[in-house]
């Protein structure tokens, strides 16, 4: 059965829609039928993210105002057939597509696509809960630290409120080495703080900044993010992944100075 899950962050900034682009893309390489929704109108960048920067003619603006069907704003992905994306539109506001112009679409895309991935505006306001009756289930993305888990939080308790089913998280910018140090918090720690289950963690990766700059995806390179949003799409198909864990390191020689 066809899921929508709204991909949401509570602060603008800490990779939600790379995030989104890069789970869509690890489906599609398992040959599951997904397709991403960029709803952040006015601020378009998923299409970027997803090198389909020069595709876009029609938007999700277009398709609630009925000025096309949905099937002329879906782009297929150039490199992964079981891929595609409705881009938001780059003018317009939050206040021109309705909750049930949001159902309407993520109905419609749910019978060709198994996996339908809203790329939510960062925040709690309209254009957030316009998503909310639309999303089946919920992932937030944070960073590990203070502001970010605040604002996290606050989104927790916003869906808490709508009766909206209980989101996961992944945390994103992991520094396993400041984590070993007790300078960062972990991600389990971020986990048991919102007190929601911890779909995985992604590290920090300068590959994953070095394809954004190229409009190309990091999922296409051999790197800690890329091997981290598989384990992850792994646990969102349902496998059981163990979680890393970050021990403190042992060094059996060492050099004491004064």
């Amino acid at each position: 059965m066809s899921q929508s899950w709204m991909i949401a962050s509570g602060k603008g900034g800490v990779g939600k829609s790379t995030v989104t682009a890069a789970l869509g893309i690890s489906l599609a390489q398992r040959s599951i039928q997904c397709c991403c929704v960029d709803t952040d109108i006015g601020l378009r960048n998923l299409d970027m993210l997803m090198g389909m920067q020069n595709s876009v003619v029609y938007d999700l603006m277009d398709v609630a105002q009925k000025n096309c069907k949905l099937k002329l704003a879906t782009l297929a992905h150039p490199t992964y057939m079981q891929l595609s994306l409705l881009p938001a539109a780059q003018l317009g506001s939050v206040t021109d597509i309705s909750t049930d112009d949001m159902k309407r679409i993520v109905r419609k895309l749910k019978k060709h696509a198994a996996y339908v991935l809203l790329d939510a505006p960062a925040g709690v306001e309209r254009g957030l809960q316009n998503l909310l009756p639309a999303s089946d289930q919920a992932i937030i993305v944070t960073t590990p630290d203070d502001v970010a888990i605040r604002d996290a939080e606050r989104l927790i308790n916003l869906m808490d409120q709508k009766k909206a089913p209980r989101p996961m998280l992944i945390v994103n910018r992991v520094i396993p080495e400041m984590v070993t140090r007790g300078d960062m918090y972990s991600p389990q720690i971020v986990a048991n703080t919102l007190d929601i289950p911890l779909l995985g963690y992604i590290p920090d990766d300068r590959t994953v900044i070095a394809s954004l700059n190229n409009h190309s995806t990091f999922m296409d390179v051999k790197c800690p993010a890329h091997d981290a949003i598989d384990r992850i799409a792994q646990r969102f198909l349902g496998e059981f992944i163990p979680m890393s864990t970050f021990a403190k390191k042992r060094f059996f020689f060492s050099r004491k100075t004064y």
